[in-house]
């Protein structure tokens, strides 16, 4: 992965939460490479271009429900990672599970829950 981009991957729920997740993300990355397709896949994922980040963020719970919990692993830059956990924090109930950090890249885990 380059510096550029933030990776997403979904597991948990329906095809529907992934695609509210990635809805929620796109309103702080921009569009993602593609929305979550419906293949039965029980692991979905995304990718933004970090370098839209800094776009507005979703107010408060404005995503909507979510039908199961979903866990969602962000990783890329620590300003990318960052900025995603706290949109994702701000649209969901949201756990952090834990963050692994290297030289260039972070990665977070988090719960979120209906």
């Amino acid at each position: 992965m380059t510096g550029t981009q933030l990776t997403v991957t979904l597991s948990g729920g329906g095809v529907d939460d992934a695609r509210a997740v990635v809805r929620t993300l796109e309103a702080a990355f921009g569009a993602a490479d593609g929305p979550p397709a419906d293949d039965g896949a029980t692991v979905r994922t995304a990718t933004f271009a970090a370098g839209a980040a800094g776009r507005e963020s979703p107010g408060p719970r404005a995503a909507g429900r979510l039908s199961a919990p979903v866990t969602v692993t962000v990783q890329g830059t620590p300003h990318a990672v960052d900025t995603a956990s706290e949109t994702l924090a701000r649209a969901f109930t949201a756990r952090d599970e834990g963050a692994a950090s290297g030289d260039q890249e972070q990665e977070r885990q988090l719960l979120l829950v209906p």
